[in-house]
């Protein structure tokens, strides 16, 4: 098997154990912009015509603002894109790229690798074979960015940078996505973005949504300056509350009674079965979960700012 990356970052190092671990023979080529460093077992290219055949497929994980000159830069090799969350860092342009998609009839998977986390995919199979009415959802992240990267200065990161694609209802897509995955795209949503925090970065540290479902409302609570981290769902049934706790990979009923643990977990795993499922779908030529277009509709929950 042959892949191109895009984009030689912290999360496509993780895409290449995820490679390895289902391919041992995998070979990678990483399209470079300039004379970077060597990567152990990556074969640089600076030009796709160095390329001696198609790639199996393509991986994009540069950083967002280039998400859409390279999607339609390799779109021309009419081979299957598996795309880094978020899809792209604005709307404008969007519509552009899924008409691209679907003339050339392009295979896309938008990677948000927590849909393999094992208490994500317990409820999802937990509220598709349950009908208890659901009261409330409150989904909260936070961590402490300057945490993120130890070594470095966090304002010089593309996260704390407006123009670089940063910004924590990007960053965070993850918690959008999911809640769509789980329950479903709300009738309305509504959102509130801001940058107030003591960080004083350039681009979001606090995001805030409201989503408006036909039996309940689920609100996205996100940060960046959260000391310690935190990365919770709490789901009110009308006979019981349960807290999703997806750091310690368990799930506790309000009477202190464990639903589900997976203490094994290890979250290198989301993104190896994450890129097995990508390979198995594009193998038996089925659609995937979250494409390209599909993400873009999480997207637009993701920049509301009203």
């Amino acid at each position: 098997m042959e892949v191109l990356i895009i984009g030689l970052g912290s999360i496509a190092a993780k895409h290449i154990i995820a490679l390895k671990a289902i391919d041992k023979d995998v070979k990678i080529y990483a399209l470079r912009s300039g004379k970077g460093n060597d990567t152990e077992g990556i074969i640089n290219i600076y030009d796709l015509s160095e390329l001696i055949s198609k790639p199996r497929f393509v991986i994009i994980s540069n950083p967002t603002q280039l998400h859409q000159q390279s999607i339609l830069f390799v779109i021309k090799l009419g081979v299957p894109l598996f795309i880094e969350k978020p899809p792209l860092h604005t709307l404008s342009g969007a519509q552009e790229i899924v008409e691209q998609i679907n003339q050339h009839n392009i295979f896309t998977y938008v990677a948000c690798n927590l849909r393999f986390h094992p208490c994500i995919q317990f409820l999802k199979d937990h509220l598709k074979n349950n009908n208890r009415h659901i009261n409330e959802v409150n989904v909260y992240c936070g961590s402490y960015l300057p945490d993120w990267r130890p070594g470095k200065d966090y304002k010089t990161a593309y996260s704390a940078n407006k123009d670089l694609g940063g910004g924590v209802h990007l960053d965070l897509f993850h918690e959008t996505d999911y809640t769509c995955w789980l329950f479903g795209y709300p009738g309305t949503s509504r959102g509130f973005i801001s940058n107030k925090s003591s960080l004083k970065i350039d681009a979001a540290d606090y995001a805030n949504y409201l989503l408006e479902y036909p039996g309940f409302n689920a609100s996205i609570i996100l940060n960046y300056y959260r000391k310690s981290p935190k990365r919770t769902i709490d789901i009110l049934f009308d006979t019981e509350s349960w807290t999703v706790d997806l750091i310690s990979n368990t799930i506790v009923a309000d009477s202190n009674k464990l639903i589900f643990q997976s203490p094994d977990f290890k979250i290198i795993d989301t993104y190896i079965n994450q890129m097995r499922y990508f390979v198995d779908y594009q193998e038996a030529k089925k659609i995937p979960m979250n494409t390209f277009e599909e993400a873009i509709e999480t997207l637009k929950i993701s920049l509301k700012n009203e």
